[in-house]
């Protein structure tokens, strides 16, 4: 008895996941609007984000950095340094983003912007192809949170693990 049970247990353990599909994480039809609060310290903060989102990650904006960054950027990527100058050469020097100058909307997917005191949380969707299944991918959520002051991020966390080599 002990043996059928073990045997059912370990069936239901490696076919439970095959049962239950993941579901895609879905952005909402405008993100722009996601970046707004009514309370005014929270709002600046939001807007903030959104020029970091669209002005520097999405368009590459990067001369402009020093607008929505403060000098000291305490960066917790463990790919890119800290200080603005640290950010900035990640960007355009090891990323090698090209600067868009037509920059009026925000193009990224956005699930979530969440505020509270100093923080803003930036949700978007990720996909990724699934290790497991060649030719499938899989779906998870990337965040970007920032701590600000004066209106200008001071401090960035998301959940980058250190890159690998580039292959020779």
């Amino acid at each position: 008895m002990r043996t059928i049970v073990s045997m059912a247990i370990a069936a239901l353990l490696t076919t439970g996941t095959a049962l239950h599909a993941q579901e895609p994480v879905v952005g909402v039809k405008d993100p722009e609007s996601l970046f707004t609060d009514k309370d005014p310290a929270l709002n600046r903060n939001k807007q903030a984000a959104l020029r970091i989102m669209r002005e520097l990650l999405q368009c590459g904006q990067w001369d402009r950095a020093g607008e929505w960054l403060t000098q000291r950027y305490i960066q917790h990527n463990p790919n890119a340094a800290s200080g603005l100058d640290g950010v900035v050469a990640f960007f355009t020097k090891v990323m090698k983003v090209k600067r868009l100058d037509k920059c009026d909307r925000l193009t990224t997917e956005v699930v979530a912007v969440m505020a509270e005191d100093d923080y803003v949380t930036v949700l978007m969707p990720r996909k990724y192809p699934d290790p497991r299944k060649p030719g499938a991918e899989y779906f998870t959520t990337w965040f970007d949170t920032w701590r600000f002051v004066n209106g200008k991020a001071d401090e960035h966390w998301d959940p980058a693990t250190i890159a690998p080599p580039a292959a020779k």
